[in-house]
This record gives C-alpha cells, sequence and structure tokens, in this order.
C-alpha cells in the first residue's frame, strides 16, 4: 500500500502539467493535476516514507490507508483531491484487521469507496472521475463473482487487470457523457486522474510496470496539445474549503444552505463519532463528527460567516477560481490562519502572488 501510494505520488507529480491541460468541468481552473498531486502527497507524507511502521500498524492494510486517507482528507485540494481522499478513507474501512489485500476484499473497497464519493457530492454528476470509480468498482465485484470469492494472488491480478481496463473505458466514455467535455473535445481530468491511481495500484501490487499505453489516443493529453483553457473566459468566484466539527443535523444545515449558496459542494466525514467516548449517559454529550467542507461561491464572506455561526471551523482556504493567464498551472490562494476573523478574507486572497500549489 505505501508503494501504490509512493508510486502515485510520482506518476500524478508527472502528469499534472496534461491534467491541468485538460481541466475542464466542474469549473475549467486548470488545477486538477496539482490538486490530485498534493493531496496524494499528504497521504504519502503521513506514512513516513516507504518503510513498514510495525509498531503503529504491523501488517494491518486497513490502519495504513486510514491514515493515508486521514491526512489527505484533512489536506485535500480541490474537488479531484477531495474526492481522491474520500475514495482512500472509504476504501480503508473494509480493509481493517487485514494483512493482504485479495480480489474479494478489493471488490468490497471499491464498492465502498465508489458509494462515498457520489454521496459525498451534493450533485453528483456523471462523465467524471466518480463514473471510473464506479465502472471500476463493478470490475472488481464481476471477477469476484466469476471466480466464486477466490482470495488467491492469482484472482488478485485477475480483478487488478479488469479494474484497469474497466476504468480506462470509462474515461473513454466521459467525453461523450459530459457537454462540456465533448464540446471540447477531452475527456475528464479527474477520470484520468483516478485511472493513473488504480493503474498505479495495479503496478504495485503486481510488480510489474505502469501501462502507458492506457493514456495513448486519449483526445486532448498529447504533449502537443494545448491547454484546454487558452481562449476561454475566466471563472468568477472562489473556492472555500476547511475542516470542521459539526452534529450530524448542523452538518445537513450547512450542506443545504452551501447548496443554495453556491456549487461543487463536497461534505465528507474524518475519522469517527467524536465525544460520546467518555461519558456513558449519551444524551448529555452531543456526538459530532469532523468534517471536510468544499464548496464554490461568488463571494466567501457569507459562505465563511455561516461556517462559523454553526462551529470552529480550521484551514480555512479561499481559492480563486480564475486562472491568472501568465500562469496557468498556478491559481492564487491564501490559507486563512487558525483563529483569524472572516472579514479580512477578500483582501487576504487578492494578494497577487500567493498560491499554495507549489512543489
Amino acid at each position: 500500500m505505501k508503494r501504490w501510494l509512493g508510486k502515485a505520488e510520482v506518476v500524478l507529480g508527472n502528469h499534472s502539467d496534461r491534467l491541468n491541460a485538460i481541466n475542464i468541468f466542474p469549473v475549467a481552473d486548470g488545477d486538477t493535476g496539482t490538486n490530485l498531486y498534493l493531496t496524494v502527497r499528504a497521504a504519502v507524507a503521513a506514512l513516513g516514507g516507504t518503510a513498514p511502521d510495525s509498531t503503529e500498524t504491523g501488517n494491518d492494510v486497513g490502519a495504513v490507508l486510514s491514515r493515508a486517507g486521514q491526512a489527505a482528507m484533512e489536506q485535500a485540494r480541490g474537488n479531484s483531491g477531495t474526492l481522491f481522499a474520500v475514495f482512500l478513507c472509504a476504501a480503508a474501512e473494509p480493509l481493517a484487521g487485514k494483512t493482504r489485500l485479495s480480489a474479494p476484499l478489493l471488490a468490497t473497497a471499491l464498492n465502498r469507496a465508489q458509494i462515498r464519493a457520489w454521496s459525498a457530492l451534493s450533485e453528483p454528476v456523471a462523465g467524471t472521475m466518480l463514473s471510473v470509480l464506479e465502472a471500476a468498482a463493478h470490475a472488481a465485484q464481476a471477477v469476484d463473482a466469476s471466480q466464486s470469492g477466490d482470495d488467491s494472488n492469482h484472482a488478485l491480478g485477475l480483478s487488478l487487470d479488469a479494474v484497469v481496463e474497466a476504468a480506462y473505458q470509462a474515461v473513454v466514455r466521459t467525453e461523450d457523457e459530459l457537454a462540456q467535455l465533448h464540446e471540447a473535445h477531452v475527456v475528464d481530468a479527474g477520470g484520468v486522474g483516478m485511472l493513473l491511481v488504480l493503474d498505479c495500484l495495479r503496478a504495485a501490487v503486481l510488480g510489474e510496470e505502469l501501462q502507458e499505453e492506457l493514456l495513448d489516443g486519449l483526445h486532448g493529453y498529447k504533449l502537443q496539445d494545448p491547454h484546454i483553457h487558452e481562449h476561454m473566459p475566466a471563472d468568477d468566484g472562489v473556492e472555500v474549503m476547511c475542516t470542521i466539527n459539526l452534529s450530524p443535523l448542523n452538518a445537513a444545515i450547512l450542506r443545504q444552505r452551501l447548496d443554495e449558496m453556491g456549487d461543487s459542494v463536497i461534505m465528507s466525514q474524518v475519522g469517527g463519532a467524536q465525544g460520546a467516548d467518555d461519558d456513558d449517559d449519551e444524551s448529555s454529550v452531543e456526538i459530532s463528527y469532523r468534517w471536510r467542507v468544499h464548496v464554490h461561491v461568488a463571494d466567501p464572506e457569507p459562505a465563511v460567516a455561516f461556517i462559523r455561526s454553526l462551529g470552529e471551523p480550521t484551514d480555512i482556504a479561499v481559492s480563486q477560481l480564475a486562472i491568472p493567464r501568465d500562469d496557468v498551472q498556478r491559481p492564487a490562494v491564501t490559507q486563512e490562519p487558525e483563529g483569524s476573523e472572516s472579514e479580512g478574507i477578500s483582501e487576504a486572497f487578492n494578494v497577487s502572488g500567493q498560491s499554495r500549489h507549489e512543489y
């Protein structure tokens, strides 16, 4: 698992420019590759390198992925990075306590991940990395069924081959599933990113090389192809992200209000319930959950103010969706210091030269 994530970090770093170049949905902000790379990098950093850490996780596959997923969720960037973090956290759950990956476990993990990813978005859309993850999950389930639950390494190899092939076919289909992609004649950037991640898993588990030919023929992905945003109008608005502890009721209230304020709303839990472990009288303690929140809005002030009305958010980040035309890979962004008031946000994120997307 550590080898998989380390390989994914390198591959996404190498492919970030091309992923940025074809990034057009949900907004053409040219940072899908960068967001995926930085989110995976956070997951890898949480594992402290490639050496096994038996004192903390033993040979527990789920524990390793859970730790990586928690770090990815806390530091997730953009739509694509947030959904990748959701994927990691969800996939870790059925692997808890398991010492090795098998075809049945892969099928269960991918199915859990695709369900969680679709439910994290208020308005999930087909023709995106969601569709790629769903196709991969269905392929793994089909192989598991055909092999009657065989947990051998051979069955796992068959499953991983089928997963990557299904993911590739789903990426190709994205161009005709979304009008924006069809008009621009490109495939979905997040979908390609998920394909690369899954092929890295296959390569790490089977000890094989990446299938570079997978990317041959994908529209818009050749090195000589231009960035799709070069002649497109700039997107208005900003992306707001934060982490906050909320009760289930307040989480539902926040999602509903953010849906009214903007779009691309993603809310996913980070870890388990908090507040009930140390008190037997559950009625006296309101159980809360840690949430990672993501939304695109025209003005950050009302969104941040409402979030603050429900709790104390941390790691508030406000990023401009408009692409700086002199550098399409580095949209302006600021990270709000913890404890600062929302009144300073508009002034802060307009400061030029600040970017969270730095290698």
